[in-house]
C-alpha cells in the first residue's frame, strides 16, 4: 500500500501542478460568456472556456446533460461561491469481500481526488467509515507544509443489533475530522481488518465496508446501511484561491491582480496557496469583476440588520442606521436600548434639556461675539495709539536702517505686560519728570527697565521717534542702552537694559536703604565715575554722527552697574543738534540746581549746558552735598554757587566730603581752582 501511495501522490507532481496554474493576466468575461450550466450559476473567475475564466484551472465543462464538472479532474460541481468555496461530488470508496474473505477489489484505495489548485476544507468535511471491522483512511499531500498526510478511523461491531441509527461513534460507523488545511490530493480507502472472522460472524449480511469524505452533517448513519448502502457520492466542500502569491505580491502587478471591484478587499488564503477577494463589509456581489461589489440594502431583510421592530432602518453606503420614530427614544438597536415610548416626564425633561442647551449655546455665542468685538476694539485702539505715537514714522526710519544690527525693536504691549506682571506697582523702580520706570523680565530671561514716557503734545512725536532711532544705535559702555519701544499704549513705553546698582544720588546721599554700599564711594571710585561720565558726554557731543545734548545731567540720571561703572540714563529731555547748528532755542527744561544760568536766561541750548550740569555733578561727588537743598542756610543752599565761592576764597578743602578727604590727593584739591580756571 505504501508503494502505491508514493506513486499516486508524488510531491514533485503536486508542485508542478501549482506552478503551472499561475495566471499570466486577469481577463474580464464578455457578455457572450455562458453563466449557467443546468441549475449551477457560474461566477467569474470560473467560466466555460478560457476567454471566460481567469485561467485554465477555473474551467468548467458542461456536458450534453447540462452537468457541470471541473475540466481538469472531472469532478461534478454542485455549487460555487465567490467567497472562495465550492461543493463537488465525491464518490464513495468501498471494500467488498466474498464469503470466504477474499477481497473483490485488487487495491484497497478505491477513490483518488486530484484538485490541483484547490484544497479540501479542513473545517467543513469529515471522513466517515461505515461497516463492521472496517478501517477507512484518507491520505494526501499538504501543499502548505509540503509533506504527506494521513488520517482514519476504525468501525467495529459484532452484530447489526449493536449499532444505533443516528450515532456514528465507532459501532458500525465512525467519523474523523480532517484537521490539515491545504490538502490538494486525497486518496480514500476502505478494507476489513479481519476477513476470516468476518465470514463466521456475519455471513452475507455486511459484505462491504465504505469510506467517504463528505460535508459535515450531510450523512446521518442508519443501521440499514450496513446491509444495503445505497449512496454513491456525497458533496465535499472545497476551498479555492487565485494564483500562488500573497496579496502583497499580487498587488504589485495591477495587470494580473484579480480583485477588480472598487469595494473589494484581498485576503491571503489560510487554506492553501494564493489569495481570495471579498467584497467590503456592507457590499455584496462578485469582487473579481469590475464594478462587481454593490451596496447591500440591509434594510430589505430583517436578518441583515439588528434594528428594533419599531425602529426605522435607513440604508447608507456600506452600512445602515437605526432610529426611533417620533415619541420614542433609544438607539433603535435590538441589542441596544431599543425604542421606548417617552413618558410625559421624560418629554418635559427633554424639552428642559433642549432649552438649557439652547440658553448655554446662546450665552457662549454672546460671550464669543462680545470677546471678538472687544478684541477688535482693543486692536483698533492699539492701531490708533501706534499711529498717534509715530509708529509709521518709526517703521520708515527702521527700514532705512535695516542693515544695522542696532535698530530699535518694536515690542508688543502683551510682551511688556507679561514682563511687568501687568505693570504691578511692586515692579516700580522709580518715578521722575520724564515718566515711571518698571523692572521687567522678558521671555528670553533678560532683565530690563521699562519706562512709561511722557509726551506733552503731537509736535513732539517726530522728535521722539528720531531720538528713539538714534539712541537705539548708541553703543557706549557708559550710556544705558535703549533696546526698543512699544507704541501700542496711550503713552510710549521705552525698554532699556537694566542697571542693578542704583544712582549716584542714592550712594552719595543715602536714599537707597537697600543698598549697603551707600555713602561708601571712595575717592578713586568717584574720580573714575567723573571720568566715565565725562567720556560719555564727549561721545554724545562729538563722536556720533548727529550730536545729542542730554539737557538733564544730574546724579539721579547717572546709574551704577554691579561694578559701580557709570551709565548715563534718561534721555527724555534730550535734544538732537542739527549738523548746521551749534545751538538750539528751546523752552528751558532741566532740574533746578543743575541748570546752566546762561541757558535759563537766553533759552539758547548748547553743549556747554551739559558741561555746566556735569560741573555740578563733580561738585556733588567732591562734597557729598546735594545740588540744591532748602534745609540749610541760603548762602550754602545752591551747591554750584557755594562751591565756586569756596574755591575763590581758598576754602575748597573745608567743604570736601569727609569720607574722602583722607584718601584724596590734597595737592590735586589745592590745584583744582587753577585747573578749572584754565578750562
Amino acid at each position: 500500500m505504501g508503494s502505491q501511495l508514493h506513486l499516486l501522490l508524488h510531491p514533485v507532481l503536486v508542485l508542478v501542478w501549482i506552478l503551472c496554474g499561475a495566471a499570466d493576466a486577469v481577463t474580464q468575461p464578455n457578455s457572450n460568456c455562458t453563466k449557467r450550466c443546468g441549475s449551477l450559476e457560474i461566477p467569474f473567475p470560473f467560466g466555460t472556456d478560457e476567454s471566460c475564466s481567469l485561467d485554465s484551472s477555473f474551467l468548467i465543462s458542461c456536458n450534453h446533460t447540462s452537468t457541470p464538472y471541473l475540466t481538469h479532474n472531472n469532478s461534478t460541481v454542485l455549487s460555487i461561491s465567490p467567497d472562495g468555496e465550492m461543493r463537488v461530488s465525491a464518490a464513495v470508496a468501498r471494500g467488498c469481500y466474498e464469503v470466504n474473505g477474499t477481497r473483490i477489489n485488487e487495491t484497497s484505495y478505491d477513490k483518488i481526488f486530484n484538485l490541483t489548485h484547490f484544497s479540501f476544507s479542513s473545517s467543513k468535511n469529515k471522513l466517515t467509515v461505515v461497516g463492521c471491522n472496517t478501517i477507512g483512511e484518507v491520505v494526501g499531500y499538504n501543499v502548505i507544509e509540503r509533506r504527506n498526510y494521513a488520517t482514519g478511523c476504525f468501525s467495529v461491531c459484532l452484530s447489526v443489533n449493536e449499532t444505533t441509527s443516528g450515532i456514528c461513534t465507532g459501532a458500525g460507523c465512525c467519523q474523523s475530522p480532517i484537521p490539515a488545511s491545504g490538502l490538494s490530493d486525497i486518496g480514500i480507502g476502505s478494507y476489513s481488518s479481519g476477513a476470516d472472522s468476518y465470514n463466521a460472524v456475519f455471513g452475507n449480511i455486511n459484505p462491504c465496508g465504505y469510506a467517504f469524505v463528505a460535508e459535515d452533517g450531510v450523512y446521518n448513519f442508519s443501521s440499514a446501511d450496513l446491509v444495503n448502502f445505497r449512496h454513491q457520492s456525497f458533496p465535499v466542500v472545497v476551498d479555492w484561491a487565485v494564483g500562488n502569491q500573497t496579496c502583497e505580491e499580487a498587488q504589485k502587478n495591477t495587470s494580473s491582480y484579480a480583485c477588480r471591484a472598487d469595494k473589494s478587499e484581498c485576503y491571503n488564503s489560510t487554506k492553501g496557496l494564493g489569495y481570495v477577494c471579498k467584497c467590503s463589509t456592507g457590499f455584496g456581489g462578485n469582487p473579481y469583476l469590475v464594478g462587481g461589489c454593490q451596496d447591500v440594502d440591509e434594510c430589505m431583510n430583517k436578518e441583515w440588520n439588528d434594528c428594533y421592530s419599531r425602529a426605522i432602518c435607513k440604508n447608507v453606503a456600506g452600512n445602515y442606521t437605526c432610529s426611533c420614530p417620533k415619541g420614542y427614544h433609544g438607539d433603535g438597536r435590538e441589542n441596544g436600548t431599543k425604542c421606548r415610548r417617552q413618558s410625559r416626564t421624560q418629554f418635559i425633561l427633554i424639552i428642559a434639556l433642549g432649552v438649557s442647551v439652547g440658553v448655554i449655546a446662546l450665552l457662549v455665542t454672546s460671550f464669543y461675539v462680545y470677546w471678538r468685538m472687544k478684541e477688535k476694539r482693543l486692536n483698533k485702539l492699539k492701531e490708533q495709539f501706534f499711529q498717534q505715537n509715530g509708529g509709521f514714522i518709526l517703521l520708515q526710519k527702521i527700514s532705512r536702517h535695516r542693515g544695522s544690527k542696532e535698530t530699535a525693536k518694536l515690542f508688543t504691549v502683551e510682551e511688556l505686560k507679561t514682563a511687568t506682571n501687568n505693570f504691578d506697582e511692586s515692579k516700580i523702580l522709580g518715578k521722575g519728570g520724564q515718566g515711571t520706570v518698571y523692572k521687567g523680565l522678558l521671555s528670553d530671561n533678560r532683565t530690563v527697565a521699562i519706562k512709561r514716557s511722557k509726551i506733552s503734545g503731537s509736535t513732539q512725536i517726530e522728535q521722539f521717534i528720531n531720538e528713539v532711532v538714534l539712541l537705539s544705535q548708541i553703543n557706549h559702555r557708559n550710556v544705558v542702552r535703549l533696546l526698543g519701544c512699544c507704541l501700542e499704549t496711550e503713552v510710549p513705553l521705552l525698554v532699556y537694559e537694566f542697571i542693578p546698582n542704583g544712582t549716584i544720588f542714592e550712594h552719595l546721599h543715602g536714599h537707597n536703604i537697600n543698598n549697603p554700599q551707600s555713602l561708601k564711594l571712595s575717592w578713586k571710585t568717584r574720580l573714575r565715575i567723573a571720568i566715565e561720565t565725562a567720556g560719555a558726554l564727549a561721545y554724545l557731543h562729538s563722536a556720533i554722527s548727529i550730536p545729542i545734548i542730554h539737557r538733564d545731567i544730574k546724579t539721579t540720571n547717572i546709574l551704577l552697574d554691579a561694578n559701580l561703572t557709570a551709565k548715563i540714563s534718561d534721555f527724555g529731555a534730550s535734544k538732537i543738534v542739527p549738523l548746521d547748528q551749534t545751538e538750539l532755542t528751546t523752552l528751558v527744561q532741566g532740574t533746578l540746581g543743575y541748570l546752566d544760568p546762561e541757558y535759563m536766561h537766553t533759552s539758547q541750548l548748547t553743549e556747554k549746558s551739559d558741561v555746566y550740569s556735569f560741573g555740578v555733578v563733580l561738585a556733588e561727588l567732591l562734597t557729598g552735598k546735594k545740588a540744591l537743598s532748602f534745609a540749610v542756610s541760603p548762602e550754602v543752599r545752591n551747591l554750584a554757587v557755594y562751591f565756586v565761592s569756596s574755591m575763590e576764597e581758598g576754602c575748597l578743602v573745608q567743604i570736601v566730603d569727609e569720607h574722602i578727604i583722607n584718601e584724596a590727593n590734597l595737592r590735586i584739591l589745592w590745584n583744582l581752582p587753577m585747573l578749572l580756571n584754565s578750562v
